[in-house]
């Protein structure tokens, strides 16, 4: 599995068959169980590739929401070393057979994220810029950019790319993993609170975000160009998880 980049992608709703039947006809996605699990635990799929899973809610929590894996060789190394910079550990790790070992963190700002370290060898296909369909871009939204990358650097090694001025809403600066552009990182506007989000990219924006709104979801913003000329669309699903989307204008 790749290491120190996202890898899978989960969605924690109240309604799982209405959020495989929005997410189908939004992104094209394949669903089936996963067997053997306790809960119901469903991996959705494009064109044949994993790209994440859809969970229930646990117990005591009503708010449905998107959280994005991060691949490590080392998860025990890896839990010292988020703790060691101010980093906490919610849940784990623990092991899934065949799948490998899981924890649950946040980043010192209480951005909420997990760790893996796979069981095998074979590399993720779950963010793959090129696909629709495919994760493609994670955006952190943080009350101390300087700090959250200086952190994020040190966990994983990611690295500053570009820093754009976004005018009132301050500068939206890139990072990178072994040389690609995976995501941004920004302050977070007033009363939000630290978050990532995370994109998926699409054939036509347009069309997705008629879908959005025909399936029941909720378009927060866009489409909008972004540098470089994409389109991009954030919105709420129709169970209230915040997901976005990118796609060529």
């Amino acid at each position: 599995m790749s290491a120190d980049n996202f890898v899978w992608y989960e969605l924690v709703t109240g309604d799982i068959d209405a959020a495989l039947a929005f997410y189908g006809g939004l992104l094209g996605w394949e669903a089936w169980r996963f067997p053997g699990a306790e809960r119901r635990y469903v991996i959705v799929s494009a064109k044949g590739k994993g790209v994440g899973g859809v969970m229930e809610l646990p117990e005591g929590m009503s708010q449905p929401f998107w959280m994005g894996y991060v691949g490590t060789p080392d998860i025990d190394a890896a839990l010292t070393r988020l703790t060691g910079a101010g980093g906490a550990v919610h849940r784990g790790p623990w092991d899934i057979p065949e799948v490998g070992r899981l924890a649950l963190v946040t980043d010192p700002q209480g951005a909420g994220l997990a760790l893996i370290q796979g069981a095998g060898d074979r590399p993720s296909e779950a963010f793959d810029q090129r696909s629709p369909g495919h994760g493609n871009w994670h955006e952190l939204r943080t009350t101390d950019p300087d700090a959250a990358l200086a952190f994020y650097a040190r966990q994983f090694g990611w690295t500053r790319g570009d820093a754009l001025d976004t005018g009132p809403t301050g500068t939206y600066q890139l990072i990178e993993a072994d040389g690609t552009r995976i995501g941004g990182i920004m302050r977070a506007p007033e009363p939000a609170r630290p978050a990532w989000l995370y994109y998926f990219g699409v054939g036509s924006t347009d069309r997705a975000t008629a879908r959005i709104t025909a399936g029941g979801g909720t378009v927060l913003h866009g489409p909008s160009e972004v540098p470089g000329g994409a389109l991009i669309v954030q919105a709420r699903d129709p169970q209230g998880a915040a997901f976005a989307l990118v796609g060529p204008a």
